[in-house]
């Protein structure tokens, strides 16, 4: 169990709750629960809940269990089961021998469905999805354009006899009647001002084989009905959500106390919104199917997978979580801020090599043929410890392109002819010229010489040049493909669009360039899958799973530009 980070001020509102309980008696412990819908592969959102519920129990010395509640055997399956515990394992959180599941509880749920039926609390109906809609009622504006809601009506088998219902609840237990044909409903109240409240669906019949259970149920527990129920068999005391099940509570309350079960206790909070980015299953489901991404962990994903897979590091991630806070009211949070987080985290920690994404040769004219000297380089100047290595420095390398200009633009300090730049842990090189492709035009050789007593940092009558460059030697070089990755939608709010539009319109088209060309360091070789290191000069690259032993494969986890002034950093610090 990660350490929660310091700033628990932000916490406050729940932590308020919780203390005031168990001062008052009302708990005598604090147990909270995770519990996933095991429908799709968790993202930063779930992250986010994950904080708050493992969080709280572990300030209060309490207990958090993992739940999944796998009631819609229509969507659920067991590879999201492994996912979830995989992604949580990953970020750092434990939930020891409390796993649990809904589908354990579903003879246990069934008698207190009986139990409400016997207490005249739920009713068989005959009506159907679109009837029971109608019959249900919506909210209407009036004549000054004010949403009100107006009453809606009974079924015609609300008023079923408790002997019927518990019949005819025991023969669509048993098979009997077709899919659709009946449900059971609560019996609370037709004109409840919340719609939620009026005799909700707590049982539908559906012939579909549970990823468990097998064809052993064929009615199956709405989520309102078996969520507050599953808290209270396991006995929750404080059931954490986000805040669109707010207008849920009073349906859970009513369930616990009609039930007669232990009184678990709701508390919301702000759901997590990150700009330029969409945090729903639904949505991230629609993009996997539609090809749109590669996959749940496609690396542009905001999902735990994608975020791994694109080199993100759990710290950083709980870092980022630690500073949004847990607010009472949704906000937007610019992803800069989680950026931010995965940059500072990888500063300190992600060992450095060199490699270049788009090369061009270097051809030191002056250099002995055929000599290689090995220098001597820095692995991480935040972490003396991390020690040095070598590398292989020739007479021809390999530089980024972009680091030679013909014609330098005005300030530009890198390459031109005549121009000198430091060589990265190497010499001070002078540019004597360069060849062009005739027909296109691109550069495709540089010549310069070099000064043999400036090696590393030294250099002759104090001598300083105000551009250094990074290089590979180009008889050393490993190749690898770099994917370069964007923000996945273009616009901040990617769910905001016009008329005639989705959100699908809101995708970048240059969410990922592919570089085939780079090549680094011999070093590269020995890093592992899903290693994240730091390119010099270029941002923060993972191994990709797709890399073989002919070629490897690099995605860019964030640049190494921090857009984040001093004043802003100093305010995320201070809360």
């Amino acid at each position: 169990m990660p350490e929660v980070n310091e700033k628990t001020e932000y916490m406050d509102f729940i932590r308020e709750a919780v203390a005031e309980d168990l001062r008052t008696g009302r708990f005598k412990e604090v147990h909270t629960r995770f519990p996933p819908e095991p429908n799709g592969w968790l993202h930063i959102g779930h992250a986010k809940a994950l904080f708050v519920d493992f969080g709280v129990a572990q300030d209060f010395g309490g207990k958090c269990n993992l739940r999944m509640d796998d009631t819609n055997p229509e969507k659920e399956d067991m590879e999201y089961v492994e996912a979830i515990q995989r992604d949580i394992k990953w970020l750092g959180f434990d939930w020891e021998d409390r796993l649990f599941f809904a589908s354990d509880y579903y003879e246990t749920l069934y008698e207190l469905a009986c139990k409400l039926i016997r207490k005249g609390l739920a009713y068989v109906d005959d009506l159907d999805e679109e009837q029971i809609k109608e019959y249900r009622g919506t909210n209407v504006p009036d004549k000054n354009n004010i949403t009100y809601t107006p009453p809606g009506k009974n079924s015609p088998w609300r008023d079923r006899s408790i002997e019927e219902n518990l019949d005819l609840f025991a023969r669509m237990r048993a098979g009997e009647f077709p899919d659709g044909s009946k449900t059971l409903r609560a019996k609370i109240d037709m004109a409840h001002p919340n719609l939620l409240m009026r005799d909700p669906v707590m049982y539908r019949i559906r012939r579909m084989p549970h990823y468990r259970t097998g064809n052993t149920w064929c009615i199956y527990p709405m989520y309102d009905f078996a969520h507050p129920l599953s808290d209270a068999i396991e006995g929750i005391t404080h059931s954490l959500c986000s805040l669109e099940y707010e207008i849920h509570r009073p349906l859970y309350d009513w369930f616990v106390s009609n039930c007669e079960v232990f009184p678990s206790r709701q508390i919301e909070f702000a759901r997590l919104n990150i700009t330029h980015t969409v945090l729903s299953k639904r949505w991230l489901l629609q993009l996997v199917r539609e090809k749109k991404v590669s996959g749940w962990d496609d690396p542009r994903m905001p999902t735990i997978a994608g975020m791994r897979r694109r080199g993100y590091s759990a710290a950083g991630i709980r870092d980022f979580l630690g500073r949004i806070g847990i607010a009472k009211t949704d906000s937007m949070v610019d992803i800069q801020l989680l950026e931010h987080c995965i940059r500072e985290d990888l500063n300190a920690s992600a060992q450095r090599y060199m490699a270049v994404l788009n090369p061009v040769k270097l051809v030191i004219e002056n250099w002995p043929q055929g000599r290689v000297e090995w220098l001597d380089a820095v692995n991480n100047p935040e972490n003396p410890q991390a020690g040095m290595r070598k590398i292989p420095f020739s007479g021809t390398l390999y530089i980024e392109r972009d680091d030679f200009r013909e014609n330098p633009p005005p300030k530009y300090y890198r390459l031109y002819p005549g121009n000198q730049v430091r060589l990265r842990y190497g010499y001070i090189i002078t540019c004597t010229g360069f060849d062009k492709d005739p027909a296109t035009g691109e550069v495709t050789e540089i010549r310069c010489t070099y000064d043999p007593a400036t090696k590393g940092g030294d250099a002759p009558d104090n001598r300083k040049v105000k551009g250094t460059i990074h290089w590979v030697s180009a008889d050393h070089a490993v190749p690898f493909e770099a994917r370069l990755y964007d923000y996945l939608f273009e616009a901040e709010r990617p769910m905001e669009v016009s008329e005639g539009k989705t959100f699908i319109d809101n995708l970048s088209d240059h969410s990922l360039t592919v570089e085939k060309r780079a090549v680094a360091e011999p070093a590269l070789r020995e890093l592992a899958v899903g290693q994240t290191v730091q390119f010099e000069r270029l941002g923060y690259f993972c191994k990709d799973p797709d890399s073989t032993n002919e070629r490897a494969v690099f995605n860019r986890t964030v640049t190494l530009k921090d857009s984040w002034t001093k004043l802003e950093k100093k305010l995320l610090a201070n809360g």
